[in-house]
């Protein structure tokens, strides 16, 4: 490339200096440091420049960023080798903004009038137009400039960067893959290809991880220039892994044949598990010595993936290495002390899988002598309390964790008292619950009480206007007998029935609502008994409302269904939208009372064996 930047050095050479804006930079710069006298001298040598830099770069700025190819195009007919001035401070050319500013056509029409070591040219920082466009992520642009010149890919960037590593850590699918495809592998240095692995991982982009892995198994064991391993990466990825089931044929030779083009989150996940699997069976392979030097210098993989709930993740390097569950960190803490610790229920319920084992590891303590259950009476981080419906529910949840650890630990535990800061003794497990969770049980009572409050103001209203109806009833009333007029028609039984139903529903609600306001608030109230009272409330409270929609909507039916039909079927066909809305908007409510309630012996021991 050498020889192509001294050409393109004797092409700028024979345009008139003053139009050369590398020159007009230098002079710019320059003039600052000069005296009156010489400044004056050079004034005019500076204005005249700054007129052609203004009628060419310019131009040529401002037409890469509109678009504008026929204006460009005049400046380049009159000044041909103008496609290689540097046109910005940064020693940008016009391909670079082009590029940059991800005019397609712009830039397709300028390779044009450019040869293939115009396309090779870099800016102050180092790069070439292909690095902006691997940042860009625009494919069909990238390809113009690789059918002009080749050797595109494999220039350095900024930092000593390979386009491909750019494509990949900004996490463009199908601009990654394409470099991919036109980057020759093996002139890739080591450092590089570890480097790519890792971006590829870090945005995603299994499939393609997958195939450098496959080219290069040595990957495996390598540190990137942040100094991590592969694994280190999709430790962090719960939500990327997926089945172990192979692809088919089929879809194997489809992600082959079209990468890039097919993405499927279910096909990632199947990938993504075949990538750490095929990571950790390399890992596995370094002799004794090596492999446990590697895994005590990368051990933050294990702890990672249990701080994060990668269950998946631990489930394929404990099935082929067991011992791994005995592994502490820094802290004294196995990886089931960290799930506690960040509430990961799907890593922690591995322990129920481990028969005797499970005790053993209960009895382990951190260097201030907290035990399992002094990590279940700190108070969850807020990203994993807040995937729970109100400060109520979030106790529970915390309680729940506290009583199923109960059950594991000895009973010697359960008055343990761990130390501060300074190694003094402070708290057994049950007082540091309620000093961390203090704040929450009033937040849950405050939270529960409104919740309470504004569901029995609405149940109220509801057996008020419910209780009128029932003796203000549709039709009126026989004046000689004092009964109701439409009494042997169906759709009265329908009305008086629904009614009833609302108005017993709805009292039902207040009484249950008025319960939850009286209780005493205490931490055991928050584990059933609140949250079932509130869901009990909550339905009562549906069911009136469905029935007041339903009353309403048969007297519409039963007075006006014989002189303006269409009116009542409107209505009627309508009154499901309150409903419907009131289920809609509590939904996450009811499902987060019901599973945490009444399904939370699955919370923690998973139906199925997944360990070994």
């Amino acid at each position: 490339m050498s020889h192509g930047n001294g050409m393109n050095q004797q092409r700028l050479s024979s345009v008139p200096s003053s139009i050369q804006t590398e020159d007009f930079w230098d002079a710019t710069t320059s003039l600052e440091g000069l005296s009156s006298s010489e400044n004056a001298g050079n004034e005019a040598n500076e204005r005249t420049s700054r007129f052609h830099f203004l009628d060419t770069c310019v131009r040529l700025y401002q037409a890469a960023l509109k678009d504008d190819w026929l204006a460009a195009k005049a400046v380049i007919d009159m000044y041909p080798d103008a496609v290689s001035y540097p046109i910005t401070r940064k020693k940008d050319t016009v391909l670079h903004i082009a590029v940059a500013a991800e005019r397609t056509a712009f830039v397709k029409e300028l390779i044009k009038r450019m040869n293939s070591d115009d396309l090779a040219l870099k800016n102050s920082h180092g790069n070439t137009a292909i690095c902006f466009s691997a940042a860009s992520g625009i494919v069909s642009i990238a390809e113009e400039m690789v059918n002009k010149n080749t050797e595109l890919p494999l220039i350095r960037g900024s930092r000593g960067r390979t386009p491909l590593y750019m494509a990949a850590l900004q996490g463009h699918r199908n601009m990654a893959s394409y470099l991919y495809s036109v980057t020759t592998f093996e002139r890739l240095t080591a450092p590089e290809r570890i480097d790519i692995l890792v971006a590829f991982i870090s945005s995603d982009l299994y499939d393609v991880a997958l195939d450098i892995l496959k080219k290069d198994p040595e990957l495996s064991t390598m540190k990137n220039t942040y100094g991590k391993i592969a694994l280190q990466e999709l430790a962090k990825k719960p939500s990327a892994i997926g089945s172990k089931s192979q692809l088919s044929i089929w879809e194997t030779c489809l992600n082959s044949w079209f990468r890039g083009l097919i993405y499927n989150k279910a096909l990632m996940g199947t990938i993504a598990y075949q990538l750490v699997d095929l990571l950790w069976k390399n890992v596995l392979l370094l002799p004794e010595r090596d492999f446990m030097e590697l895994v005590q210098d990368h051990s933050s993989f294990l702890f990672d993936a249990a701080r994060s709930g990668n269950a998946e993740f631990l489930i394929i390097l404990i099935r082929s290495y067991p011992d791994l569950i005995w592994s502490v960190d820094q802290n004294k803490r196995s990886i089931f002390h960290l799930a506690l610790k960040y509430r990961q229920e799907s890593v922690f319920s591995l322990i129920y899988e481990l028969g005797a084992i499970k005790g053993i590891i209960a009895l382990y303590t951190d260097h201030y002598n907290n035990n399992m259950l002094h990590l279940a009476g700190q108070i969850a981080p807020p990203d994993r309390l807040n995937i729970i419906s109100g400060a109520a529910l979030q106790l529970q949840r915390e309680l729940l964790w506290f009583k199923e650890i109960e059950t594991i630990v000895q009973p010697s535990y359960t008055k343990m008292v761990n130390l501060d800061q300074n190694k003094n003794p402070a708290n057994t497990p049950w007082e540091l619950f309620t000093e961390t969770h203090e704040h929450l049980q009033k937040e849950g009572e405050k939270w529960m009480k409104d919740t309470a409050n504004y569901s029995m103001l609405v149940a109220t209203l509801i057996a008020t206007v419910v209780f009128t109806a029932a003796f203000t009833i549709p039709g009126g009333n026989n004046q000689d007998l004092g009964t109701p007029i439409f009494l042997r028609n169906k759709w009265f039984m329908a009305f008086f029935i629904s009614d009833a139903v609302t108005f017993l529903f709805s009292s039902t609600a207040i009484l249950i609502f008025l319960s939850i306001l009286t209780s005493r608030y205490a931490e055991e109230d928050f584990l059933q008994s609140l949250p079932a009272r509130l869901l009990l409330g909550l339905i009562a409270l549906f069911i009136s409302i469905a029935g007041m929609v339903v009353a309403f909507s048969v007297t519409c039916f039963l007075v006006y269904h014989n002189e303006t039909p269409s009116v009542p079927l409107a209505i009627i066909g309508s009154a499901g939208i309150p409903v419907t809305l009131f289920l809609v908007l509590h939904y996450r409510l009811w499902a987060d009372i019901f599973h945490s309630t009444y399904r939370s012996r699955f919370l923690f021991r998973p139906r199925e064996a997944r360990l070994f």
